[in-house]
């Protein structure tokens, strides 16, 4: 779910003034335990039994700022959570209204706080991107900081939804292709989250990331293994990090709603896994119900969505309206809005809500983007830099190059809002592309720009001719180019990936003037690069990196800062590759000598353009010695791996060691390759490491049909890199048990 309302008076009420910000009290959220959870449990009992039915089942209402918002139900108790107030006056005055019920149960208040609320970090994409998941958890930790200063208490987010389709323009919104890296972004994130004092929101679960054809909305359809080992692991990883809510997907998984999927819902998620707080719906989704072709009228929708498991409803309304009138019927037992109403009301007590101070709008100011927040988003920007291509030493900028040219109106930040501000918040203190790079560039060194586009979204010529003039007359030319406005985010689903509008045409056009381009990309996806990597001199992928982007990209071009960012997703080479991952099912007739009776295709590679983990340096990094303590492990016991990584190059640089695995022989087809552990590790010119993991044998099996785990004995190979592409080679055998 992707809101784009621009709540009044922001800017004016959260500019943050020149003096030291006071300290935001520690309201670190988290399931309590014990006698403590006890307590809570009886509270909630005891405030269930004072409630009428329309207290109940405005517990379950959540509706939003604007047109059609009804204060006057929060004051009779008949709402229980809202969403899209980011003003803190605001909040505290539908707060403040709350505690003015009958009951005086606080609501809880939710927003898209995805990365960023007032400093603003790269797009969860990118921040998968820094392969650092302590950075990518205190990114988290501030955006739940800020969002709390200002009477935010529930993020919707994290998303990991699992996509191998760039085409879905929702990818920006998780951490790429992989299981186990998803799962360490989940958890990372939720911590983080949590941290800074917000509950988190768990979506969408679950499938919505392999909508058929990468069209949003659309339905998928998923075999039951592969369900638990690629979709269900990051979900599985967010809840035992804490989260407390989840929320459900717009999509039909299988034929069944997942609004209306009370296989997933209730017998998985609660019965299965135990979990124990509340299942939002996405906007809207359950009056969509009819749309589906499972409900006839909203009544019908409302009744199927809470028997399901669906707590609460998110601005459907079909709850307030209708649930009175089905219990009365018969239709839907009170024990079932009971039990809905129950884990909302847990959710708010673990919340500490009762108990917390509302929030002090004139406080909150000097609680926005503060130097902490701004160092880490600086550092998370500068780390989720990827250098995709980089020929003859192209990057960093030489100082014998005496004149740049930066082309591109996205080099400087537009004023309006767009979706890489999605909490509501204008852009501020941002840097543009050419001054950072003024800053760094040595003295003497000249620096002209051209916009090229009218806008950012680069639809349409400002002045084509000038740029490409100005482009001629320097040494280096680097373009930021790339995806915003309506080309990203959800609803945002492409059919085709190159670069929009009419940006491809002023790349071609900068290329054949003979000078060397750096391509700058921001965007929100991999995008088919294949003609670029044919014909520019260096390109470096940014997924739109927030409040200092612009200047940690100066910093990678100009090589203050020694790029280390790695791909989270693959990229590949044509549409018609799609889906493209390193992790593939071996086939009966693989790739040898590309032959035409091997599953090839005729007119393309089937290799990506970039594999997944891939990211250059401007050092060198060489692995040695790869190596496991033990030749045999039972399937409960571990192993250590080992392998001896060298920084090769001049310069300090970090290195991500990846470690792939594979089972060649098993009672069902596995992967060629999957990412079991990797680390992020800094080493300085001529610098020997061995870099160390435990690799625990019952992580390495997979799910049959009927869901069920296992793990089959037998050889397992492992691979040791800096990419998919791994060639540091040792192994070890599972025993039988």
């Amino acid at each position: 779910m992707i809101l784009r309302l621009v709540a009044a008076c922001l800017l004016s009420c959260l500019t943050a003034p020149a003096f030291a910000p006071p300290v935001l009290a520690q309201q670190q959220v988290a399931w309590k335990s014990g006698a403590e959870a006890a307590a809570i449990e009886r509270r909630v009992e005891a405030l269930l039994a004072r409630m009428t039915l329309a207290e109940k089942i405005g517990q379950l209402h959540l509706t939003g700022r604007g047109d059609g918002f009804q204060p006057e139900l929060i004051a009779t108790g008949e709402m229980g959570a809202v969403m899209n107030f980011v003003a803190p006056q605001e909040i505290l005055e539908v707060q403040q209204a709350a505690r003015r019920s009958r009951l005086k149960i606080p609501l809880i208040i939710g927003l898209d706080a995805v990365h960023g609320f007032s400093t603003y970090f790269p797009l969860p994409l990118g921040q998968a991107a820094t392969w650092n998941p302590e950075l990518i958890e205190q990114a988290a930790y501030w955006t739940g900081r800020e969002a709390l200063a200002a009477g935010v208490n529930w993020t919707f987010a994290p998303m990991v939804d699992m996509s191998r389709d760039p085409r879905w323009g929702r990818v920006l919104e998780g951490a790429g292709e992989d299981a186990h890296f998803a799962s360490v972004v989940a958890a990372a994130r939720t911590r983080g989250y949590h941290r800074g004092g917000v509950a988190t929101t768990v979506k969408h679960f679950v499938g919505y990331g392999a909508v058929e054809g990468g069209r949003d909305y659309n339905s998928t359809w998923i075999p039951t293994s592969q369900l638990h080992d690629l979709h269900l692991p990051p979900f599985k990883a967010a809840f035992a990090a804490g989260a407390m809510t989840a929320m459900a997907a717009f999509n039909a998984l299988n034929g069944v709603p997942a609004t209306a999927h009370r296989g997933m819902l209730t017998d998985l998620l609660r019965g299965s896994w135990g979990f124990r707080g509340f299942v939002v719906s996405d906007f809207g989704s359950i009056t969509e119900l009819r749309l589906h072709g499972v409900a006839k009228d909203d009544a019908e929708a409302a009744r199927k969505a809470l028997l399901a498991g669906i707590d609460m409803d998110m601005m459907s309304g079909v709850y307030h309206k209708h649930l009175a009138g089905e219990v009365a019927a018969g239709r839907v037992p009170l024990a079932a809005v009971d039990e809905a109403v129950r884990r909302v009301l847990r959710v708010k007590f673990h919340l500490g809500l009762f108990e917390r101070p509302d929030v002090d709008p004139a406080a909150a100011p000097a609680l926005m983007q503060t130097q902490g927040a701004r160092d880490v988003a600086l550092r998370a920007a500068q780390e989720s830099v990827i250098l995709l291509k980089n020929d003859a030493g192209t990057l960093p900028i030489s100082p014998s190059v005496r004149s740049v040219a930066v082309i591109g109106a996205m080099a400087v930040p537009e004023d309006e809002r767009v979706w890489t501000d999605p909490a509501g918040l204008g852009r501020r203190i941002v840097q543009s592309l050419p001054d950072a790079l003024r800053e760094r560039l040595p003295a003497g060194t000249s620096l002209n720009y051209q916009a090229a586009f009218t806008k950012n979204c680069g639809t349409e010529f400002a002045d084509k001719a000038a740029a490409v003039r100005m482009a001629a007359a320097s040494d280096l030319i680097v373009a930021m180019l790339g995806e915003d406005c309506e080309f990203m985010g959800e609803a945002a689903s492409r059919a085709e990936l190159g670069l929009p509008g009419v940006q491809q045409e002023l790349l071609e056009a900068l290329v054949a003037t003979g000078k060397p381009v750096v391509l700058v990309l921001a965007t929100g996806r991999p995008l088919v690069l294949t003609w670029a990597d044919a014909h520019v001199a260096a390109i470096v992928q940014t997924f739109h990196g927030g409040t200092e982007g612009r200047t940690a990209i100066a910093d990678v071009l100009t090589g203050r800062v020694n790029p280390s960012g790695r791909t989270p997703m693959s990229f590949p080479r044509s549409v018609g590759q799609i889906p493209v991952h390193y992790d593939q099912l071996p086939t009966g007739r693989p790739q040898i000598i590309r032959q035409r009776y091997e599953s090839i295709y005729i007119d393309e590679k089937n290799e990506p353009l970039y594999p997944f983990g891939h990211g250059l340096s401007y050092s060198r990094f060489t692995y040695a010695n790869a190596r496991v303590d033990r030749q045999s492990a039972p399937p409960d016991g571990a192993v250590e791996v080992a392998v001896d990584v060298t920084n090769a190059g001049a310069r300090e640089g970090a290195e991500v060691v990846q470690l792939y695995i594979r089972q060649p022989v098993a009672s069902r087809s596995r992967p060629l390759r999957q990412l079991k552990d990797f680390r992020k590790v800094t080493l300085a010119p001529g610098e020997t490491r061995t870099v160390r993991f435990r690799l625990e044998v019952a992580r390495l099996g997979a799910h049959d049909d009927s869901g069920r785990y296992g793990v089959d004995p037998g050889e397992i190979r492992v691979w040791l890199g800096g990419s998919s592409l791994a060639a540091e080679q040792t192994g070890f055998v599972v025993a039988k048990p």
